[in-house]
């Protein structure tokens, strides 16, 4: 379960980068509210998981999630560049989470 609390708070801290973005185009109260809740929710379940896993690799996990997942949304909904190198750190990044969790 408390693999899937990571993930989930991965995924939250991905919409909060998300709304970051959002809330600089737009500027209105729904979208800083939406970054509150989207950062808000991912520390609640990244605190959830690590009541099993170690800080260590769970702080690592969470990064990765979110700074990969970050990126590959930039690229996706804001035109952001899709070069090769990049795709390349980000499997790198990805690689490295999973090597953690491999080895913990």
């Amino acid at each position: 379960m408390a693999w899937m609390y990571l993930v989930i708070a991965g995924l939250c801290e991905m919409f909060g980068v998300a709304m970051i973005n959002k809330w600089h185009q737009d500027r209105n109260r729904i979208s800083f509210l939406l970054l509150l809740a989207g950062f808000g929710a991912s520390f609640l379940f990244l605190e959830l998981a690590m009541e099993t896993l170690p800080m260590g690799t769970s702080y690592a996990v969470w990064t990765g999630i979110g700074a990969s997942g970050g990126a590959i949304l930039g690229m996706v909904l804001y035109g952001e560049s899709k070069d090769w190198r990049r795709i390349l750190f980000i499997l790198l990044v990805l690689g490295a989470a999973i090597g953690l969790k491999l080895v913990s």
